[in-house]
């Protein structure tokens, strides 16, 4: 059976390839975009299976009125991704005001208002799977991402929480975190804060480290597709070979944590 699945940010990046893999199979796509030019050739393409809507998620009231729209054009909403967002770079004490709040404005509340209007479709339905786009960065951090760190960990902290709050509405959550891959992040859809000299090292280690962004995100689809049809979605999945990764670092918490018992369990 087709679903009818919501996709923030499909003109480009996962959200592109995504929204491809789903109208290939036969899904319904309600496919968001700023500029809705860039999803032409996908109508053009899959005709009635595709209903693009011009949205800046950072407008909740729009947010909002986009789910409502896809709802009624489609009659259902089975799967929403909030794949939309971009990385900041810069060091913390180069992030201006205005740096930081548009950070958190287009990766932590904008999917926040999307899942807001979600799920009173989905608690009707009783019925539904929400997957938030995060980030090997919602798990671990590097320098020079300090902002864009903080939301997507907290975008992971508040769709953990929800998980728990509407599991009994049959209404499953899932945290997609990806490592590096090859779209545009680095590049088209990044913003840089103000650079001060005295980090000019701390950025060179980190471009080292960011060189090695080498997954192909054409791989995203398929594992995407298996996840929207699983029984019993996880709560989170990584994409792209980072386990090790992630393990060492968990590893190391732990070992901190355990190194430091006497002094926790002191201040109890």
């Amino acid at each position: 059976m087709a679903k009818t699945i919501f996709i923030t940010g499909a003109s480009r990046g996962f959200g592109r390839v995504w929204a491809e893999a789903a109208l290939k199979r036969g899904d319904n796509v309600i496919a968001t975009a700023r500029n809705l030019s860039t999803l032409d050739s996908l109508q053009q393409k899959y005709g009635s299976s595709i209903f693009p809507i011009q949205l800046d998620v950072n407008n909740r009231e729009d947010g909002i009125a986009a789910i409502q729209k896809g709802f009624h054009h489609f009659g259902r909403l089975d799967v929403v991704i909030n794949n939309a967002g971009y990385g900041l770079f810069g060091a913390i004490e180069e992030a201006s005001e205005a740096d930081a709040r548009a950070q958190m404005e287009t990766n932590f509340f904008g999917p926040l208002w999307i899942t807001q209007a979600a799920i009173p479709i989905m608690r009707q339905q009783r019925s539904g799977h929400i997957i938030q786009v995060s980030s090997i960065g919602g798990l671990l951090t590097l320098p020079i991402l300090g902002i864009y760190h903080a939301s997507k960990f907290a975008l992971e902290a508040f769709s953990e929480s929800l998980s728990q709050e509407i599991s009994q509405f049959g209404i499953n959550v899932t945290i997609v975190e990806p490592g590096g891959y090859e779209t545009d992040w680095l590049n088209g859809s990044s913003k840089k804060s103000n650079p001060i000299n005295a980090y000019d090292r701390t950025k060179e280690y980190f471009n080292t480290v960011m060189g090695s962004q080498n997954f192909d995100p054409e791989h995203t689809g398929p594992a995407m597709l298996k996840l929207i049809d699983a029984e019993n979605p996880p709560i989170r999945v990584l994409f792209g070979n980072v386990w090790p990764v992630v393990k060492t670092v968990y590893e190391e918490r732990i070992k901190v944590w355990e190194q430091w018992l006497d002094l926790s369990i002191s201040a109890s």
